[in-house]
């Protein structure tokens, strides 16, 4: 019922148009097909609401303990935090390099942070996601529940991927 309607509405709407909604459903295709992934590998994904600001700050507490302020503000950290491995701050494997460190983490319990999004997901059972899994993802943080790692997925091309890990003293 639902499909004919849409049907209905698509063959009326000029070629211009069609590419307009080509996308949106699009971007509703990659979402779903993203969550069914996950769900797919047994992966259960939650939202954690009143944790997010404090998790996110620990993520900048280990992860750009290395930089004061000042620094962060001439790299427009505040805008994009996957800057600081950009504008070479922060030591990291880039590329295939830096998927292949990531897939050959253990990764059970995960934090997930989107940079536009206040509220970070806590993923578990997560031991068969891999990066591939998140090439449709913008802008998303990955890492451990201890702090050790993160991985990061842009949504510029010739950035990243970037995959950290703190280093024991």
């Amino acid at each position: 019922m639902i499909r004919e309607q849409i049907n209905k509405m698509l063959d009326v709407l000029p070629e211009s148009e069609l590419n307009v909604a080509y996308s949106r459903i699009e971007l509703v295709y990659l979402k779903y097909m993203f969550e069914k992934n996950l769900e797919d590998k047994g992966v259960q994904v939650t939202e954690l609401c009143e944790e997010s600001e404090g998790i996110a700050e620990q993520w900048d507490n280990v992860f750009a303990s290395n930089m004061d302020d000042e620094a962060k503000e001439a790299i427009y950290y505040s805008e994009y935090k996957w800057h600081m491995f950009s504008y070479k701050k922060q030591e990291c494997l880039t590329g295939d390099t830096a998927r292949d460190a990531f897939d050959a983490e253990l990764k059970n319990d995960l934090y997930v942070m989107y940079q536009h999004t206040p509220f970070i997901q806590g993923y578990e059972n997560a031991n068969a996601v891999v990066a591939a899994d998140f090439d449709s993802e913008q802008d998303i943080y990955i890492f451990d529940r201890e702090f050790t790692w993160t991985y990061v997925h842009t949504h510029e091309d010739m950035c990243g991927p970037y995959f950290y890990k703190v280093s024991k003293p």
